[in-house]
């Protein structure tokens, strides 16, 4: 990962139909990417409680 690197990508699948999730190199916050063929779109990962999920180690 390059120094100046926000975002993390710690999970994958797919290829066509791609399911990531990323951390925020900064706050912890853990969000969902989702992409379709042209569509996609970005969510944070929220708990139980609705609260974002933060990642203790980056």
């Amino acid at each position: 990962m390059a120094k100046n690197e926000r975002f993390k990508v710690v999970y994958s699948q797919g290829v066509v139909d791609v399911v990531q999730i990323l951390v925020d190199t900064e706050t912890g916050v853990n969000y969902l990417f989702r992409k379709d063929g042209y569509g996609g779109g970005l969510a944070p990962l929220l708990d139980k409680d609705g609260k974002p999920v933060i990642s203790s180690e980056l």
